[in-house]
Parts: C-alpha cells; structure tokens; sequence
C-alpha cells in the first residue's frame, strides 16, 4: 500500500534532507550563529534570518505533543489506511516535527508518551514516521 501514497514534496531547500531519508536518517538544519536545530528545513534560521545553516543529525527519538486519530481520509489512498494517527512530536534536538505513529499499537499512543523513528518507503522517498517506545503487555 504505501507506493500508492503520494510522495513527499522535493525542493532546493530540502534535497539533502531527502536523501539522508532515503539512506535511513534524520538531518535537521541547524544555525551556526544561534546553535539551534529546526524544522522543516529551510535556507535561513527561522529566528534569526542567518544563512549559516548546517546539517545535523537527529537522534530519532522524541516525544508526542499533541496527536489526532484521522477517521477520514483526505485523499482516497489514505481510506485502506484508516484509522490512523497524526501527531506532533517535540524532538530531543528541540524542533516539533509533524509525522504519523505507525504500528499495530499505534491507537494507543498518549500525550507525552516516548516515540522512536522508522522510516516508510513512498516512492522514491523514504518518509520519517515514528512507532511507540512503551511496551505493553
């Protein structure tokens, strides 16, 4: 199912960001004059405006904020994949990055609960996502 999905939006400012996700990483912008990590990338420091911006990478884990479970589709490729969960999830690097929680579990997710990366193939693209850390029994 997930090569029917649309693929994500390519452009100058986030090529590499890309293809560090098709290779299975997650690479934030971050400003050299502030020393601060954000998201989505882009060519200047949302702070500052500075274009001294270097790659970092992420560690994959962070937290949920807020989510909402979607029990509609917005496009007819998402029906076979309802219901499913949208969350914001407040990174370790700092940055809040908008993603899916992705498994069997993944109804049950709770604010603040620990999240781990993964990626899922669409297309050409590998798409961040993140699964649910907690075990449960």
């Amino acid at each position: 199912m997930p090569d029917t999905l649309p693929e994500p939006t390519v452009n100058a400012d986030s090529i590499e960001y890309w293809r560090r996700a098709r290779e299975g990483s997650l690479i934030l912008r971050a400003c050299a004059r502030r020393s601060a990590t954000h998201y989505p990338p882009r060519a200047l420091c949302p702070r500052c405006w500075s274009e001294r911006l270097h790659w970092v990478e992420a560690s994959g884990r962070g937290r949920v904020h807020t989510f909402a479970v979607m029990r509609r589709a917005p496009l007819p490729q998402f029906v076979a994949r309802l219901p499913y969960v949208v969350a914001r999830i407040d990174l370790d690097e700092g940055p809040r990055m908008l993603a899916n929680i992705v498994g069997d579990d993944a109804l049950g997710v709770e604010i603040g609960e620990v999240v781990a990366l993964c990626f899922e193939p669409r297309g050409e693209q590998q798409l961040p996502q993140f699964q649910r850390c907690r075990s449960h029994s």
